[in-house]
């Protein structure tokens, strides 16, 4: 995984064209992109579903980028070895999810991949703190998870900044990332805020030129 002083622009897969999902993705890495990010929903944690450890794979089989894979549901821990098997670089799960968060995260450790933890929109930063001494990626939902298209809330972002001063007080490494509502308007408040992994989804995915929406967020 890259340092965390590195932004890394990780376009959502949500946004993209399925009908030519192959093409979408090399499309995102012809135009720089650092990751692609895959939102596993399952209807329970979040009130939507998209995709399975399947369409992981089929993403893996047709190029070698970092997949950063968000599994947005509620019991990540009994599908966990199947998203492994599927070809997942780095696995986050929620905190607010069914399952015993350390475990979950040790067995993403112990299977050789980097293991990151979430938190909803309304969710405290407070709840996460018992792991972040376990993680390389802290993910704050700058919506309310489930949909794209929403405009992100501000006030998600003091729990970034809360990530960034806790990472510096106890010397810790890991990422922050953002995903929601991510776009030329938002992304400087985000940056400001801490963040350096920003995933954003119609920002990239659906603007004619990648490339160039890619070397815009890297600019700002």
């Amino acid at each position: 995984m890259l340092p965390c002083s590195q932004r890394i622009i990780a376009p959502s897969l949500l946004a993209a064209d399925w009908s030519r999902l192959a093409d979408e993705c090399s499309r995102a890495i012809r135009a720089g992109v650092d990751w692609l990010h895959l939102d596993v929903m399952d209807g329970h944690l979040v009130d939507n579903i998209s995709f399975g450890p399947q369409f992981v794979a089929t993403i893996h089989r047709t190029n070698d980028i970092f997949l950063d894979v968000h599994l947005m549901i509620d019991r990540p821990d009994h599908f966990l070895d199947r998203f492994i098997k599927a070809g997942a670089d780095n696995i986050t799960v929620h905190v607010e999810a069914n399952h015993d968060v350390g475990d979950t995260l040790r067995r993403i450790r112990a299977a050789g991949l980097t293991c990151g933890l979430a938190i909803d929109g309304q969710t405290p930063f407070a709840a996460a703190e018992p792991w972040l001494d376990q993680i390389d990626l802290f993910l704050v939902m700058t919506i309310n998870a489930g949909f794209g298209g929403q405009a992100l809330i501000p006030e998600t972002l003091d729990k970034v900044r809360a990530a960034k001063a806790w990472r510096e007080a106890h010397g810790l490494s890991y990422h922050i990332e953002v995903d929601g509502g991510v776009h030329n308007g938002t992304l400087p408040d985000v940056l400001a805020a801490g963040a350096n992994a920003i995933v954003a989804g119609t920002a990239l995915f659906g603007v004619p030129d990648m490339e160039a929406a890619v070397r815009h967020f890297r600019s700002l």
